[in-house]
């Protein structure tokens, strides 16, 4: 665990690399779809290796950097790359940045990530904005003494993801002539894919996407209480729907394919928030 001393270390070192800029936004981008960080204008770029405590992605696809700057008419930071417990890391590690977003002053967090679809609706290349999610009895990364600074002992996650960004994200793809999915994420710590006979339970449970990401960043955003807007790309279709074996490799592909796609929309979105 870290202390709140730390914490402010890590945000005090974030903001002098950062200069005079001043971020509303957070970004975390999923597996392949680091692009967007192409579009920042003025980036500043600061590898997590010089913040202190920050672990680094080891993740295929994650360059393992924080982009500060402008997009969408907003000043944003972006994380071209998250971190995963599969990779190793504590579940507080996990989501340190979006502590040390907060810290800095932070308000709103935008999470994508790659994800394999379980609803048998969707297809490869769908979008799906995250109205819930289930956990159950993945690592909490909550567990511990709770920091009075960032929040409540026991915080609310009846509204997880913010109603008002998720009208105004899918009014962006509706005026664009595109379609957007809502539905429920299923995390999964990973690093294996998930067998067929787990997918069909999350099917009867509600769940219309599984991944390895999103939750434990999410938590910790509520836990601060700032606001969430979440995105889910479908890569591939989950275990057992189609007669093909799952690859990193195919979902990065993937990503990297949709990223162009997706560009334009978060963009449009900031420039309306």
């Amino acid at each position: 665990m870290l202390t709140m001393e730390q914490y402010r270390e890590g945000a005090q070192a974030l903001e002098e690399r950062l200069g005079g800029l001043r971020p509303e936004v957070l970004i975390i981008l999923g597996s392949g779809l680091g692009k967007l960080g192409e579009y920042v204008s003025d980036p500043i770029y600061i590898p997590y290796g010089e913040v202190p405590y920050m672990r680094t992605s080891t993740a295929l696809g994650h360059a393992g950097r924080f982009i500060g700057g402008m997009l969408g008419g907003k000043r944003v930071l972006l994380m071209q790359g998250r971190l995963h417990i599969y990779e190793g890391w504590q579940a507080y590690e996990v989501v340190y940045p979006v502590r040390l977003a907060k810290l800095i002053g932070i308000g709103s967090m935008i999470v994508t990530n790659a994800a394999g679809g379980i609803n048998l609706d969707f297809n490869v290349g769908d979008l799906m904005l995250i109205n819930d999610f289930i956990k159950l009895n993945a690592v909490n990364p909550l567990i511990g003494q709770n920091i009075d600074e960032f929040g409540l002992r026991f915080p609310d996650m009846s509204k997880v993801f913010d109603r008002e960004y998720m009208r105004l994200f899918r009014d962006v793809v509706t005026d664009a002539g595109d379609v957007v999915r809502e539905g429920v994420y299923f995390y999964c710590t990973g690093p294996q894919y998930e067998t067929p006979a787990e997918i069909r339970a999350m099917r009867i449970l509600g769940a219309d996407a599984v991944g390895m990401s999103t939750v434990p960043e999410c938590i910790a955003a509520r836990h601060c209480e700032m606001r969430i807007l979440g995105i889910t790309l479908v890569t591939n279709m989950a275990s057992g729907i189609l007669d093909q074996r799952l690859s990193g490799e195919d979902v990065n592909a993937a990503g990297e394919v949709a990223s162009e796609r997706l560009a334009p929309y978060v963009i449009e979105f900031l420039r309306r928030m």
